[in-house]
């Protein structure tokens, strides 16, 4: 049974591709966590981000947007003195920051999974090529949507960062043709195959 080179890592990331990576996710304080997730992994490591989760979760009120539009400077000293927390005020002030801008989107779209699955009609994407392993890091989609989210006022969010959210909650299907999750998705999810779209490998 073939599988995606990235996730036989280690039982963390394996549970984390088997059970999540590429499922679409229709949940708003779900598609939150994905983000933020991709917003704190820039520069680091997914593994690493990976085991740290359930310390991101304790931090940020299981990421309740909700909540979290709400934290202060107590909650952020707080955030800051959280054994084995990132030490970055700026990821932190981001996530933040985002909370607000997400209820923003919220409020105008009636959820944020209206206005981010728009982009794809409702349906997920399967891009030719990507089956046999040719990802690129980002594409045309990804730029459009981060340069939205940027005017919006999110941070931490560039067209990389947004490629990697795309394929975590299922807008894009970047699973190998030979792992069992690429059909359980296909046979699960509407899908849309389409070329190509201007990716920087």
């Amino acid at each position: 049974m073939g599988y995606c080179s990235w996730a036989d890592i280690n039982e963390i990331t394996k549970t984390y591709h088997d059970n999540e990576w590429g499922i679409p996710v229709h949940d708003d304080q779900l598609m939150f966590e994905h983000l933020s997730l991709e917003c704190l992994q820039c520069g680091l490591s997914w593994g690493l981000i990976m085991k740290k989760r359930d310390i991101f979760r304790k931090c940020f009120d299981d990421f309740n947007y909700e909540n979290i539009a709400n934290f202060n400077e107590d909650n952020i000293a707080k955030i800051l003195n959280t054994e084995g927390m990132l030490k970055s005020i700026k990821k932190i002030n981001a996530i933040i920051n985002n909370a607000i801008c997400y209820k923003n989107i919220k409020k105008e779209f009636g959820s944020f999974c209206n206005y981010i699955w728009s982009y794809s009609n409702g349906k997920t994407i399967i891009y030719d090529g990507h089956q046999d392993g040719k990802i690129p890091v980002s594409n045309g989609l990804s730029k459009i949507i981060s340069k939205d989210l940027k005017k919006r006022g999110f941070k931490f969010i560039g067209e990389i960062t947004i490629y990697s959210y795309l394929q975590a909650c299922g807008i894009i299907n970047d699973h190998s043709k030979d792992c069992p999750v690429f059909d359980k998705i296909n046979k699960n999810y509407p899908t849309i195959k389409m070329k190509p779209d201007n990716e920087i490998f």
